[in-house]
């Protein structure tokens, strides 16, 4: 398993408008994005993959029975996590990327 860097982590954090990276539920679901490889399909404000939908404006897009539930179920080439995750973690995680509010870049 390969190591995450914690700048990275903080990285992600900065990028959804977290100020200090104390213990909180938006916090602890930055760090699950990054420990789950979510990086290596998602992007957040340029930083992570390209498989899958960039997530930086998220949650403007869905609210957060949405996003849980894609975590979920999955869907759309996404596997379901239902499995793997516990629930507090998929909060912690809608958390996260509810707070991910950048508006979406206009299609060209």
């Amino acid at each position: 398993m390969k190591l995450v860097s914690p700048t990275l982590i903080l990285a992600l954090g900065a990028a959804s408008g977290l100020s200090a990276f104390a213990e909180s539920a938006k916090n602890r679901g930055a760090a699950l994005f990054v420990e789950n490889g979510c990086q290596h399909c998602h992007t957040i404000r340029k930083v992570g993959g390209t498989k899958g939908p960039d997530l930086s404006g998220v949650g403007l897009t869905l609210n957060k029975t949405q996003i849980h539930k894609q975590i979920s179920e999955g869907g759309h080439q996404m596997p379901s996590f239902a499995n793997i995750l516990k629930t507090s973690e998929v909060d912690d995680l809608v958390a996260f990327l509810h707070s991910c509010r950048d508006k979406r870049p206009k299609e060209q």
